[in-house]
């Protein structure tokens, strides 16, 4: 198993690879740059059954922010694909007065064409981000629900690590065919995202 660019093996010990059961073939990259969202219009298709997006240093402009996504069938005509979620979050403040592990109750959706929330209270510092992932399970597929998971690691307001499990599925039975991905107010300051297939 290795990593994989354009057909080429450029990382082979499979050490990455292996925990999503097959290669990683590189897509597409989106770079932030005061951007409002990044969406993925191309590149979804019938081609891998799985994909998976990684997260690289996202930097909100606003302080307090929670990054989200939406799926789309119609190529990202509109980003409100029916969803049922659920997420829990372990958090441990720089003081070492608080920490926990919790269900986030009221960041869970049912039912709900809403953006799901990947990240909550994101800080704005000049050294605070999130990095992690979301990988979504057959969106081509016209016969079931479309299951992803994520998880991210974040540096949020107040100085506190927030490590957020998301998971659930898009209730369609249409193909998944394009991702899009916002702060809940304000740009996307700096960051990357990068989209892989699973061979």
């Amino acid at each position: 198993m290795g990593l994989i660019s354009n057909g080429t093996t450029i990382f082979d010990n499979g050490a990455m690879a292996s925990g999503f059961g097959g290669d990683l073939i590189f897509i597409s990259k989106a770079t932030a740059s005061a951007s409002a969202s990044i969406e993925f219009t191309s590149g979804i298709d019938s081609t891998y059954k799985e994909y998976v997006f990684y997260f690289v240093n996202i930097h909100p402009a606003n302080d307090g922010v929670s990054f989200q996504f939406n799926m789309s069938t119609d190529g990202g005509s509109t980003y409100a694909v029916t969803k049922t979620t659920t997420v829990f979050t372990a958090f441990h403040d720089e003081a070492d007065s608080n920490s926990g592990l919790t269900y986030r109750t009221g960041e869970d959706l049912a039912q709900s064409t809403a953006f799901q929330l990947l990240a909550d209270n994101m800080g704005n510092g000049a050294d605070e981000n999130l990095g992690g992932y979301l990988q979504i399970f057959n969106p081509s597929s016209t016969t079931f629900v479309k299951h992803f998971i994520s998880r991210t690691s974040g540096y949020n307001a107040g100085n506190y690590m927030r490590d957020n499990y998301n998971a659930g599925y898009g209730n369609t039975t249409s193909a998944i065919n394009a991702v899009k991905f916002q702060f809940a107010s304000g740009n996307i300051d700096a960051g990357e995202i990068l989209l892989f297939g699973i061979n």
